[in-house]
């Protein structure tokens, strides 16, 4: 039985830790397009373009 209880520990704690990356994740993706439309808004193609590409390099390693 004891056996059983670390597994189903170990489970539950790699569950956590996936949501909490999930929602990380989102968190940043959230900031991101805030980042990108304000970047936008000022007419800043730099930021913009540096901006564009973290979030696709974000949203490939979510994949």
């Amino acid at each position: 039985m004891g056996k059983m209880n670390v597994t189903n520990d170990m489970m539950l704690s790699l569950f956590a830790e996936m949501l909490l990356d999930e929602a990380l994740r989102k968190y940043k993706e959230e900031i991101l397009y805030e980042e990108i439309d304000q970047a936008l808004a000022n007419g800043d193609e730099q930021s913009f373009i540096a901006l564009t590409t973290e979030l696709n390099t974000l949203r490939d390693l979510g994949e």
